[in-house]
C-alpha cells in the first residue's frame, strides 16, 4: 500500500506514534509518505520506502496567522495526486482531519477517490476538541472520515460522550518497539547517580499542567523521608521553572536532576526503579509503556486510559488523581527489595503484549478494509 501519514512532528505522543507506525509499515514493504511542516523527530533513519513532504507555510501581510490548514490540504492533494497514494492516515483531529476532508473533496472533483483514516489520540478530543470554537468542525471531520481509530477504550468512550459521532470507532492501542525500548546495561550510569545504592525514580513529560509534575516532586519528597532515593525529570515545557522552584522550597534539589529533552530516554529508563505518571488526563500513557518495556514498574494516576496499560497491583499501581499519601504508600511498597523484582518482571511481560509486531497487523487490516469499503461505495 501507498500511505500518506499526517501528524505533528513534535515530541508529543501522537507524533511519536505516527512516526513509529510509518517506520514499521515501511519495514513491511509499504510505501510511506509523511506530510507535515517539519521532519518528524523520530524519522531518524533511511529506508527506501520512507518519504517526507514538507508543508510550506508562507506568511503574507494580509494574514495575522499563516493559514496552515489550507497549505496542508493543498500539500495532501499534491502528494496523493503525484505519488498515487491509496490512503491518507491523519493523526490528531485538529486540524488534520478537517484538512483531509478538504483535500478529499478537491481530489474528488478531479475524479480521484482517496479514503481517509483519522486516529484520535487524546487532547484533540478531551481538551482542545471540546472547545466550542472547534467542536462543530471536529465532529464533522470525524464523521466524514472513512475510518476512525482511538488509542484506548477510554478515549473511544469519551469521544462518544462529548461529540455526536455517527461513525464506528476501532480501538487500536499504542505500541512499543521492543528492539529499542529494552533494559540496557548502564550500571556505570546508575552508580554515578546513586553512589550509595539509592532507589532511582523517573518522570518524563512535556511539563504541562495536565501532567501534574508537582505531584511527582511531592511524592518524591515523602519517599525520600523514608527511603534513600534520587529523582530524574526528563523533558521540558511551561511548568519547568515552577517545578524547579518547588524543588528548592522542599529542599530536594540535591537529589533531583532536570535532564531536559532526551532522545535516548531508554538509557535513563534502563537504570530506573520506578516510573511516575500522575497525570490528570492521559488517553493511553505511552511514556508508561516505554518504561515498562525497560522493566520499570509504574506508579500512575487512574486517569483516562492509563489503567488499561498499567494494571493496578500487577505492573504497578493506579491511584486517585492528586492523592499524594496513597501514591507515596504504594511507591514504597513497590520499591521494597522484596517486591521490586516481581513488579519489574510483570511490567516487562505486560509491555510485550504491545510490541509493534502485535499491533501493526491491526492497522494493516483496518487500512485494507477502509480502502475496500471506499472502492465499493464509489462503484
Amino acid at each position: 500500500m501507498r500511505i500518506g501519514i499526517v501528524c505533528y512532528p513534535t515530541f508529543g505522543g501522537s507524533g511519536v506514534v505516527a512516526t513509529e507506525l510509518g517506520k514499521a509499515l515501511a519495514k513491511e514493504g509499504h510505501e510511506i509518505h509523511f506530510i507535515t511542516y517539519r521532519q518528524p523527530t523520530r524519522l531518524d533513519f533511511f529506508n527506501e520506502n520512507l518519504f517526507y513532504h514538507e508543508v510550506d507555510i508562507k506568511s503574507y501581510p494580509l494574514f495575522e496567522h499563516a493559514p496552515y490548514e489550507l497549505a496542508l490540504a493543498s500539500k495532501m492533494v499534491n502528494v496523493v495526486e503525484f505519488e498515487k497514494l491509496d490512503l491518507l492516515h491523519v493523526h490528531y483531529a485538529i486540524p488534520h482531519a478537517s484538512a483531509a476532508y478538504m483535500a478529499k473533496q478537491i481530489l474528488k472533483s478531479q475524479g480521484i477517490e482517496i479514503p481517509v483514516v483519522t486516529t484520535l489520540h487524546g487532547t484533540d478530543i478531551t481538551l482542545v476538541g471540546k472547545d466550542p470554537n472547534y467542536a462543530p468542525v471536529v465532529t464533522f471531520s470525524i464523521n466524514q472520515s472513512d475510518g476512525v481509530t482511538a488509542v484506548s477504550e477510554d478515549l473511544k468512550k469519551a469521544t462518544f460522550e462529548h461529540f455526536d459521532i455517527k461513525k464506528d470507532i476501532e480501538v487500536i492501542p499504542n505500541f512499543i518497539d521492543l528492539d529499542r525500548f529494552k533494559k540496557q546495561k548502564k550500571e556505570h550510569f546508575k552508580r554515578a547517580i546513586c553512589p550509595n545504592d539509592e532507589k532511582l525514580l523517573v518522570h518524563t513529560s512535556n511539563f504541562r499542567k495536565v501532567k501534574r509534575v508537582e505531584d511527582v516532586i511531592k511524592v518524591f519528597f515523602e519517599i525520600r523521608k523514608v527511603l534513600p532515593s534520587k529523582l530524574l525529570l526528563v523533558g521540558d515545557g511551561p511548568e519547568r521553572d515552577k517545578m524547579e522552584r518547588l524543588c528548592r522550597e522542599l529542599g530536594t534539589c540535591e537529589d533531583t536532576r532536570f535532564l531536559g529533552k532526551l532522545d535516548a530516554v531508554e538509557e535513563v529508563l534502563s537504570v530506573s526503579d520506578l516510573f511516575l505518571i500522575p497525570s490528570e488526563k492521559e488517553s493511553f500513557g505511552l511514556a508508561a509503556l516505554e518504561a515498562m518495556a525497560c522493566e520499570v514498574p509504574v506508579l500512575s494516576s487512574n486517569a483516562g486510559g492509563i489503567p488499561e496499560v498499567n494494571i493496578d497491583g500487577v505492573t504497578g499501581f493506579a491511584c486517585p488523581i492528586g492523592d499524594i499519601k496513597e501514591m507515596t504508600q504504594k511507591a514504597l511498597f513497590i520499591l521494597s527489595d522484596e517486591n521490586l523484582p516481581g513488579f519489574k518482571k510483570r511490567a516487562l511481560a505486560r509491555a510485550k503484549e504491545y510490541d509493534v509486531s502485535n499491533i501493526l497487523p491491526h492497522y494493516e487490516k483496518f487500512y485494507k478494509e477502509t480502502i475496500e469499503k471506499t472502492l465499493t461505495l464509489t462503484k
